[in-house]
This record gives structure tokens, sequence and C-alpha cells, in this order.
């Protein structure tokens, strides 16, 4: 636990990823220097959770705004008047939650989001915790040989997975979807480099990543299979318990992360709003 010269206090969450910032006052907007401390706890960290943060959807907008620009989610309308803002909603008789395995978010788009920012407005009593994997350590601890593999080579990431494209149904029946294609895809290298830090991070996930460019899905699987299941070791993650007001904000270039769905019968409803990224390199 550590005191900012901002009078935040910032509590590590693991041994790898995530921290917890308290102290912090959004009474009245915030200076450029707590929002550039606030920039700098999150980049190290790759998600920094803030409690309380019970700000109406315009004023959550604008707070979203101070860190990058906000973007539409394609397949899912947003909020009336407020597209950026797309709700995440599972309804007590529902089975699927939205989003629900691990993934780095539209990894299928040729600019996937920087950062994503979830705020919760309604909890089930118990469960729908979200686990944060570091994606960056979990490239260190390869191998130097794997390492220098994976560095060269290219990675398809597509809207079509099952997995993940089923999760949405829910919501886009109920909302509409922005976009009219039906299939996006994003080739990315499969290690990319963070832009601000210069980490090396894994930006393959389960949600999204079809293959490696170049080779079939039969012959891509199973390196595909190990990636996956190395990201997610326990020694590489977070878990987050919600709280109404409670909102985490992600880096997408250096984090994945996965809602658990273990709340059947009860509601839960997040607002979600992605920042503008770049093209991964």
């Amino acid at each position: 636990m550590s005191i900012t010269a901002q009078r935040l206090t910032v509590t590590r969450a693991s041994g790898s990823c995530g921290a917890e910032v308290s102290g912090l006052d959004l009474s009245a907007p915030l200076d450029e220097r707590t929002i550039a401390e606030l920039r700098a706890i999150w980049l190290e960290h790759g998600v920094m959770f803030l409690r309380d943060v019970h700000l109406p959807p315009r004023d959550f907008l604008a707070f979203a705004a101070r860190f990058g620009t906000p973007v539409e989610y394609p397949f899912v309308r947003g909020l009336d008047g407020l597209p950026q803002i797309t709700p995440v909603i599972k309804e007590p008789h529902e089975r699927i939650n939205f989003g629900g395995v691990w993934h780095s978010d539209t990894a299928y788009l040729e600019r996937p989001p920087m950062a994503t920012m979830l705020v919760a407005r309604e909890v089930p009593p118990t469960g729908g915790d979200t686990i944060f994997a570091d994606a960056r350590a979990a490239y260190e601890a390869l191998s130097p040989g794997l390492r220098a593999t994976l560095d060269g080579l290219r990675a398809i990431n597509s809207s079509r997975k099952a997995d993940a494209s089923k999760t949405r149904e829910d919501r886009q029946k109920e909302r509409g979807a922005v976009t009219n294609a039906e299939v996006l895809e994003g080739i990315h290298p499969v290690v990319r480099t963070h832009p601000e830090t210069g980490r090396r991070a894994l930006y393959v996930n389960l949600g999204h990543t079809s293959q490696f460019e170049g080779w079939t899905v039969e012959e891509s699987k199973p390196l595909l299979d190990y990636l996956f299941a190395h990201v997610t070791r326990p020694e590489f993650t977070c878990r987050f318990r919600w709280a109404p007001g409670s909102l985490a904000f992600w880096d997408n270039r250096a984090v994945q992360h996965y809602p658990v769905n273990d709340y059947h019968g009860h509601r839960r409803e997040m607002h979600r709003i992605t920042l503008q990224g770049d093209v991964p390199a």
C-alpha cells in the first residue's frame, strides 16, 4: 500500500496486476495532475478499481473522456442519447452472460479499444465477479525460444467465434446492432508492444483469436490452446468483487478479463465505455 502525491491510496489487488484506488473525490471535475496520476497507476497495474463512483450516465461519460475518446460498441446499441455507453445486463431468467469468455475487448477491430471502463449499477447478492489476467507477465514468463517464435507471428481475430458471439445475442435482440457487418476481422501481432509503456504482451485471446495468419485452424489450435491456458494461470490474475458504484478501468493492451457467470436467478446491470485505441504493433 502506498500514498501518492494526490492523496490517493493505492492498494495492489494481486502480485501481478490490478490496484484499488481510494481517496478520490469525484464531486467536482478532477484537475490534470490527478488525471495524470490516475493514468500512471492504471498503466502500471493494467487494471484500476474505484469504489462508490455513483456518477449518472452523462457524468460517467465525461469522466471516461478525460482518459481517451469514447467509441461505440459495434454489435449492441448504446443508451438512448449516449450511444457510447453500452448496457451490460443479465436478467434473472437468462443463463448466458455478456462477454462470458476470456477476452480482450473487440480484438477483431482494426483499431481495438485502448481501454474499457465498467461501472456497476445493479449487482447480485453474491457472485458476478470479474477476473483479470496480466498478458504482460504471461509473455515474460514464456521461454526465450517460444517468445522468439511468437514475436514473428500475426493472428486472425474474428467476431464470428461462437463462444463469444453467443454471449451478446440477448442484448443484440433487445437493442439491435450499430454495424451492418455480419463478421468483423482484425489481423494483429501475437505479441504487441504497448505504445505508452514499451512492455510486450500476449495479444491472443480465447474469445476472438481463431488462427495464426498463414496457418490453418487445425495447425493453430494446439499452440493457441496452450497460450489461452497460459495467460490465465492463477499467478497472472486478480479477481474483483463488485458493489453498486464500483468501477473497473482496464487496459486492453495489457490485460484480458473474464466475467464469472455464477449468479443465475439474479439481475446484474453494468454500464460500459470503451476508449479508442490504435493499430496494434
